[in-house]
C-alpha cells in the first residue's frame, strides 16, 4: 500500500507540473497568438521601410543645396524689373509678361507659384538692392530679370552667389553671357547685342547708304556695350565713325555734347541709351547748327510712348533698333488678349514676349527636376535646376525657339529696325543672324 501510495502522489506532481508550464490544451491557442503579432511586427516593418524609402526621395543631395517647399505652401520666384521711373513703361511692360505666363502655367505638382516683385530701378545701385533682398530669402528659387544690363551686372554676382536662378527678358549687353565675366547662374531670352549692333550698322551702311556716323552712350553696359558693337561693325563694312561719345544718363544739357559731334559732320547719330537722356538729345539735336538733315536713330532702351511723349514732334522719322515683334504664332495671340484683358492696353514696350518666354522656361525647369513627397512638399536642387535651364534646347515659345548656348545665351533672335512714323514705331527692316 505505501509502495502504490508513492506512486500515486509521484504522478499526481508529475501532472500538476505539466498543467503549471502549460499543457497539451494550451499550445495551439498560444501557437496562433504568435501568429498574429508576426503578422503585425511584419506590416510595422514594411510601413516603415515605405516612410523611410519616401524619406530617401526627399533627401537633398545637390551640390548647393535645395529649396524646401512645406505641402499646401507656395513655389516662389521673383522678378526684378525697373517698375518705377522715367524707364518704368519698359520694366513693367515686362512685369505683365511674367503675370500672364505664372497665370497661364498654374499650379506644379499641386503648389501655387507666387511671384515677389522687386524695382532694380534700371541702375547698379537699384540691382545691388534688388538682388540683397531676393538673396536674403531662401524659399526664392528663381528670378526674372533685370531689365537692364546696368543693374544685371551687380545683381547676377549677388543671387549666383546663393545659387540662385537667373533669367532677363532683355539685358543685351554682351558682358553678362562673356564666358570671362559671365555668373554661373544667369540666362537670358533677350538677344546679345553683338547681334543688334551688327545689324543696326548693316542697316545704315547698306539700306540707308550712309557712311560717316557718330555715336553717344552712357557708360552703362547696355549702351555702351550696343555703342560699342555698331562703330566696329559699322568700321568693318566700309564706314567711318566720326565720334564716340559718352554723356551722363541723368544730364540736362547736352548742347555742348552735340555741337562737338556736329563739327565732326556725321551723317547719322546713333544713341542706344534710355528714355531721359534719349529724349533729350532728340530735341536738342533739332536745335543744333550743323545737324540739320543728319539722321537720329537710337534702340529698345527707348523704345516705349513715353519716349515718344517726351520728344514729340523732333522723334518723328527717327530710328530704333530693337527686337523684331512680328511673332506670327498661336501663342502669342492668346497672350495679346490676355494682356488687354488684364491690363486694359496692348504691350507698351519690346519684351513682354521674352519676360513670358523666360518665365515658361523656369517654371518649365523646376517642374523638371523638383522631388515631391507622399505628403505633397517638394524638394528643389539649385543646382539640377541651372543644369534644367542651361539644357533647355528647341523650347517653342513667342518669341521663337529657346535653346541655351553654354553662356546662358537662350534667345533666338531677331532684330528689326523701326521707324517713328505717326507717333508710332513702325517696322521697316529685320535682320537675322
Amino acid at each position: 500500500m505505501k509502495r502504490i501510495s508513492w506512486l500515486t502522489l509521484l504522478m499526481l506532481l508529475l501532472a500538476l507540473a505539466l498543467v503549471a508550464c502549460g499543457g497539451s490544451g494550451d499550445t495551439e491557442p498560444e501557437a496562433d497568438t504568435g501568429d498574429t503579432d508576426t503578422a503585425a511586427e511584419t506590416d510595422t516593418d514594411a510601413e516603415e521601410a515605405d516612410t523611410s524609402e519616401e524619406a530617401a526621395e526627399l533627401t537633398c543631395d545637390d551640390a548647393i543645396g535645395c529649396v524646401e517647399v512645406a505641402a499646401g505652401d507656395p513655389i516662389i520666384i521673383a522678378s526684378a524689373l525697373v517698375i518705377t521711373g522715367p524707364n518704368e513703361s519698359l520694366g513693367l511692360d515686362s512685369q505683365h509678361g511674367v503675370e500672364i505666363a505664372i497665370e497661364q502655367r498654374g499650379e506644379i505638382a499641386g503648389h501655387a507659384v507666387e511671384l515677389q516683385a522687386e524695382d532694380e530701378g534700371c541702375s547698379a545701385e537699384g540691382g545691388q538692392t534688388a538682388g540683397q533682398k531676393i538673396a536674403s530669402n531662401p524659399d526664392i528659387v528663381g528670378v526674372i530679370g533685370t531689365s537692364c544690363s546696368g543693374a544685371g551686372v551687380p545683381m547676377s554676382q549677388i543671387v549666383c552667389a546663393e545659387g540662385i536662378a537667373m533669367i532677363s527678358p532683355s539685358n543685351t549687353a554682351p558682358v553678362l553671357t562673356d564666358p570671362a565675366s559671365r555668373q554661373s547662374c544667369y540666362f537670358r531670352t533677350a538677344h546679345n547685342d553683338k547681334v543688334q549692333g551688327r545689324a543696326m550698322a548693316e542697316y545704315v551702311f547698306n539700306e540707308l547708304g550712309l557712311t560717316k556716323a557718330a555715336a553717344i552712350h552712357d557708360g552703362d553696359p547696355y549702351t555702351e556695350g550696343l555703342a560699342s558693337v555698331f562703330r566696329d561693325s559699322f568700321i568693318e563694312l566700309g564706314g567711318e565713325v566720326v565720334a564716340f561719345e559718352a554723356e551722363a544718363a541723368d544730364a540736362t544739357n547736352v548742347e555742348p555734347l552735340l555741337t562737338s559731334i556736329a563739327a565732326a559732320g556725321p551723317e547719322i547719330i546713333y544713341y542706344p541709351v534710355f528714355i531721359p537722356l534719349g529724349s533729350l538729345i532728340t530735341k536738342t539735336a533739332k536745335e543744333i547748327d550743323g545737324l540739320e538733315g543728319v539722321v537720329l536713330a537710337a534702340a529698345d532702351g527707348v523704345q516705349s510712348p513715353d519716349f515718344i511723349e517726351a520728344s514729340g514732334d523732333a522723334a518723328a522719322g527717327m530710328y530704333v533698333s530693337g527686337p523684331d515683334l512680328g511673332f506670327g504664332n498661336d501663342i502669342y495671340t492668346t497672350f495679346l488678349e490676355t494682356y488687354q484683358t488684364n491690363y486694359g492696353s496692348e504691350p507698351t514696350a519690346p519684351f513682354h514676349a521674352h519676360a513670358y518666354d523666360a518665365t515658361m522656361m523656369l517654371l518649365n525647369a523646376i517642374e523638371s527636376v523638383a522631388q515631391v513627397g507622399a505628403d505633397g512638399s517638394m524638394l528643389i536642387g539649385r543646382q539640377a535646376l541651372l543644369d534644367a535651364i542651361g539644357s533647355t534646347s528647341g523650347m517653342e515659345g513667342i518669341t521663337g525657339t529657346i535653346s541655351c548656348d553654354e553662356n546662358g545665351d537662350c534667345a533666338d533672335p531677331k532684330i528689326a529696325v523701326s521707324q517713328v512714323q505717326d507717333g508710332a514705331f513702325s517696322s521697316v527692316w529685320s535682320y537675322e543672324p
